[in-house]
């Protein structure tokens, strides 16, 4: 793996668009360096078909440098996944995708945000409470059948209080975003 990349912050331009076929081949490629149990092309596939789902990829320039991906119940949207390449970890692409995803919610009328986070996984809990996503409770050996996993909710997204909670999320992100997820 190379070293991460030498781009400096405010000049990072990220473009954020929907997951499809032609990029599952870097998708797997980082759904293998951060998961211990990798979801398959055939997962991913059915996945991304699925009207129920949304599922963007970040790309800077023509390399695609993380990913996420949501499903809807009821007044819920559940984040399923998100991961960015360890070469790009601390240049908030996790937070641009939970930007998108959050506001894809926030657009088509869910009123709540759920996940599921390691209980080792520190640095996404942060990130996550940023959101305004709390611990809400813990599935015991959810990971793997080791690790447990800490349930976090964001409530009342659809409000303007959130709305503004995510607009001081942007504008707290350096460099620019651009979003083409249709």
């Amino acid at each position: 793996m190379s070293a991460q990349p030498d781009v400096a912050a405010d000049a990072l331009q990220v473009r954020i668009q929907r997951m499809r076929r032609r990029h599952l081949r870097s998708v797997l490629r980082i759904e293998r360096q951060v998961y211990p149990r990798p979801w398959t092309v055939g997962v991913f596939t059915s996945e991304i078909t699925n009207p129920e789902r949304c599922y963007v990829v970040a790309k800077v320039g023509s390399t695609l440098v993380g990913y996420g991906g949501m499903l809807f119940s009821a007044d819920d949207a559940h984040v399923a996944n998100v991961a960015v390449d360890p070469r790009w970890h601390r240049h908030k692409i996790g937070s641009r995708l939970l930007l998108t995803m959050a506001r894809f919610a926030r657009d088509h009328g869910y009123k709540n945000l759920t996940l599921e986070v390691r209980v080792s996984n520190v640095g996404a809990q942060a990130m996550y409470r940023r959101f305004g996503l709390a611990p809400a409770g813990v599935r015991p050996r959810y990971y793997e059948n080791t690790e447990d996993a800490i349930v976090m909710w964001a409530n009342d997204i659809d409000q303007p209080a959130y709305a503004d909670r995510l607009a001081g999320i942007e504008a707290d992100i350096p460099g620019a975003t651009s979003w083409d997820i249709g």
